[in-house]
């Protein structure tokens, strides 16, 4: 099959792509890679045919982050990009698809990506690090604290899915509108039809962290982590190797691309509380975070790969992103988990509900005092073990190889439905 992937973001709505783009490959599958231009080297690094999407989604990350506590601003922050970019953004995407016989979307782009299969008459496949598609009375919408009531948990998924939908078709049509583009009908994944097949929903974390739900219907399946590896061919810097060889493991620090208007604040909690529990550091700045001179106990990165770094780290602290909460679990390691934004703060809950960290502290909340006593309470015997426990589960999961093969199971099914129906 010729496919096209399509995601948009930052690398953490990208990485998980590339393993599964390269197990399709070895399968015999043709795969086109679309997201933003700056992950181009990435993507081709990794033997994936790439088509670039316009606009910096690192700068769209950086205002929506600065908006803090302001819903209203991080929405406006948020719609202003998408207008901005729109109009290139469906252009690019359409000519990634033009030769494709199935497109994977994520959550970016699981409205036209969806369209785009319709109006092809080609299979899709939709895959998230995150639950919203798949309402369930477990627990709410990612952007809302547990209810503690299943229906209204649930009320919230179906809320929160009537308010994309709704979104999305007023997004498109704007851009339309703005750019002269011509009129499309738009069509939802995950609508009921007597016709087409339901869209298949792959949910690219462990059941060890977030089981799947008895409300869901059978076209939703929890896979495992999309995980690559990069310790093979990864060359650490002779002051990285010094850094690890000279004492006791070190803390890893990482908050990703959530560079914000707190930035020093928050860099100067972490410095005092490490200094506080006598622990060694490596900050990864990840986009334009702080830059400072390393000492002895102190090493500033721009990255590495979190499949070499994490397992020769002590504990993690970080901002709760998908992508990092995986690698953290996979590297057996404790986590301390500061939550900015979006879904953070529910992986973050669902991390410390398996007992592989304390309780979150929200970024608004963070001090010197409160970090110092998550650092003491993860470096426990307790959460040791259970990080440790959990990561040997999840390294013995194939989440990409479960994920191809129900890919190309529902391609066949596809076909096979839509020769009986039609």
């Amino acid at each position: 099959m010729n496919i096209t992937i399509l995601t948009y973001g930052s690398r953490g709505d990208v990485q998980p792509f590339l393993p599964l783009s390269a197990k399709l490959i070895s399968r015999g599958h043709s795969v086109k890679l679309a997201a933003p231009s700056r992950f181009k080297d990435l993507v081709e690094g990794h033997g994936v045919a790439f088509a670039p999407l316009p606009g910096d989604p690192a700068t769209a990350i950086v205002r929506i982050n600065d908006g803090g506590n302001n819903i209203f601003k991080m929405l406006h922050e948020g719609w202003a990009h998408a207008m901005q970019v729109g109009p290139d953004v469906f252009q690019r995407s359409d000519e990634a698809c033009k030769d494709a016989d199935l497109i994977i979307h994520a959550f970016s782009h699981a409205v036209d990506g969806h369209t785009r299969a319709r109006e092809m008459n080609i299979p899709d496949v939709h895959v998230q690090t995150f639950p919203m598609f798949a309402p369930t009375g477990d627990y709410p919408s990612v952007v809302l604290p547990d209810l503690k009531i299943r229906a209204l948990n649930y009320f919230t998924h179906v809320a929160g899915i009537k308010i994309i939908w709704w979104l999305s078709r007023f997004g498109f049509w704007q851009i339309s509108r703005r750019a002269n583009l011509p009129k499309r009908k738009l069509y939802f994944p995950f609508d009921d039809d007597p016709i087409h097949p339901p869209t298949l929903m792959l949910c690219a974390w462990s059941p060890s962290l977030l089981p799947p739900s008895k409300d869901w219907s059978a076209n939703v399946c929890v896979t495992g982590y999309f995980f690559s590896d990069e310790t093979e061919s990864y060359q650490p810097t002779i002051e990285l190797r010094n850094f690890l060889d000279a004492n006791s493991p070190p803390i890893c620090v990482s908050f990703g691309s959530m560079v914000n208007r707190d930035a020093e604040t928050i860099h100067r909690i972490v410095h005092e509380a490490l200094a506080k529990t006598n622990q060694r550091g490596i900050i990864l700045s990840g986009w334009g975070g702080t830059h400072k001179f390393s000492s002895k106990d102190l090493l500033y990165l721009e990255s590495a790969p979190h499949d070499w770094l994490l397992p020769r780290c002590n504990m993690l602290i970080h901002h709760g992103g998908a992508g990092t909460v995986a690698a953290g679990l996979r590297a057996g390691i404790p986590q301390v988990i500061v939550p900015f934004m979006t879904d953070q703060p529910f992986w973050a809950r669902r991390v410390h509900a398996v007992g592989a960290s304390p309780k979150p502290i929200l970024v608004k909340h963070l001090t010197v005092e409160r970090l110092t006593q998550a650092i003491i309470e993860a470096g426990s015997d307790k959460i040791r073990q259970r990080a440790r426990t959990l990561g040997q589960t999840i390294n013995n999961e194939d989440g990409v190889m479960q994920a191809v093969e129900l890919i190309e199971s529902h391609a066949r099914n596809w076909k096979s439905t839509i020769r009986n129906n039609t």
